[in-house]
C-alpha cells in the first residue's frame, strides 16, 4: 500500500501466550481518528482491511495468528487502545492477545511492572504486569446468558451446553473425547458441527449476537496442574492453542452461576497445547469480573513492506 506515493512500512512484534501467537502492530498503521475503539474498528474494517489481511493471511501470516493494533487511547489514564483481529474479521476482546500486548510493551520499554488500563471495542480492561513477567488482566463483565441449551446436531444427536459471554460469545459443552492432539481432527469436526447447528437453528447470544466461539471441555491431563482442559474453536475455523482468555472468562461465569466456584477461588484452565491460565472472579451486577493470569513471550521484531 502506498500513501502519497511513498512506500508504507508496518512495524510489528510477534509473541506467543501459552502457545497462541499475537502479532502486535506498533507503528505505521493508518490513522483511524479519535473516536472510540468500536468506531475505530469500524473504520479499520471499512477502509483499511488490507492491514488485517496482509498481516494475517499468507504469505506473511497464518490462519491461527491474532493481530493487535495499538491505538492512542481516549482516556488520559489509559495506557493504550487495542483493536484485535484474526483471519476472518475483528474481535471485541482477546485475552491471550492482551497478555501478548502487555509483554510486547514491556519488551519495548514502554511500561514497567504494575497496573495498566487498556481500551478495547468490548470495553476497558485492566492488566497487571508482575515482577516475574506473568500478566493478569481483569476482563469485561462476563455472564451466562442461557443454560442447558439443547441443540440437534446431525450425526451426533442432542448436544446440551451453556451460552455465555466473556468478551466474545461462547457455546460451552462437555465432551467425552479426550482433549489431546491425537483427537484434533475429531474435535474440530465436533465443534464445527455445533457451530453450524447454532446457525441453522438460529440460536444466538443476547441481542441476536452471533455465537462464534465453541468451547469443548473435559478432564485435565493432571488434576494437580489444572481443573479442566478445553478446546476452543475460533471464528476463522482455527483452534486456540492457549486456554483462551475470553473462553476461560465465560467458563468462570458459568461456574459462578452454578455456585461451583466461589469469588477469589482459583480455577486453572488447561489448553489442548498444555498451557494453563489461572482464573478468579469478583461478583458484579449482571455477572462476574474475571481475572486471568498467564505468560507471554516475545518471539520477533519485524517490518512489513507494503508495496
Amino acid at each position: 500500500m502506498r500513501f502519497g506515493g511513498k512506500m508504507q512500512t508496518i512495524e510489528y512484534i510477534d509473541s506467543h501466550t501459552e502457545g497462541e501467537p499475537t502479532r502486535t502492530v506498533v507503528q505505521g498503521a493508518p490513522d483511524l481518528g479519535d473516536g472510540s475503539m468500536q468506531q475505530r474498528r469500524a473504520i479499520l474494517q471499512a477502509e483499511h482491511d488490507w492491514l488485517r489481511t496482509s498481516l494475517i493471511h499468507e504469505p506473511r501470516g497464518a490462519d491461527w495468528l491474532v493481530g493487535a493494533l495499538l491505538q492512542k487511547p481516549i482516556g488520559s489514564q489509559s495506557t493504550a487502545g487495542i483493536i484485535f483481529f484474526n483471519n476472518t474479521g475483528y474481535l471485541g476482546m482477546c485475552g491471550h492477545g492482551l497478555i501478548g500486548v502487555v509483554q510486547t510493551l514491556a519488551h519495548l520499554g514502554r511500561i514497567e511492572p504494575g497496573r495498566h488500563s487498556f481500551e478495547t471495542p468490548a470495553g476497558d480492561v485492566t492488566a497487571e504486569l508482575h515482577e516475574d513477567n506473568s500478566v493478569s488482566f481483569t476482563n469485561v463483565l462476563s455472564y451466562r446468558y442461557r443454560s442447558e441449551v439443547a441443540l440437534d446436531v446431525p450425526q451426533r444427536g442432542t448436544v446440551t451446553g451453556d451460552i455465555a459471554y466473556g468478551g466474545n460469545w461462547f457455546f460451552l459443552t462437555p465432551t467425552s473425547l479426550p482433549i489431546d492432539r491425537g483427537n484434533l481432527s475429531e474435535l474440530l469436526r465436533q465443534a464445527s458441527a455445533i457451530r453450524q447447528a447454532l446457525t441453522e437453528q438460529r440460536v444466538t447470544g443476547r441481542d441476536d449476537a452471533v455465537i462464534d466461539h465453541i468451547e469443548l471441555f473435559g478432564k485435565p491431563s493432571d488434576t494437580m496442574l489444572a481443573d479442566s482442559r478445553n478446546f476452543v474453536l475460533c471464528p476463522g475455523g482455527e483452534y486456540d492453542r492457549s486456554p483462551c482468555g475470553t473462553g476461560t472468562s465465560a467458563k468462570v461465569a458459568c461456574l459462578a452461576a452454578d455456585n461451583k466456584l466461589a469469588p477469589n477461588a482459583v480455577w486453572r484452565q488447561e489448553s489442548i497445547s498444555d498451557g494453563v491460565f489461572q482464573a478468579t472472579y469478583q461478583n458484579a451486577d449482571g455477572g462476574v469480573l474475571p481475572t486471568i493470569t498467564g505468560r507471554a513471550f516475545v518471539l520477533a521484531e519485524s517490518r512489513y513492506v507494503a508495496s
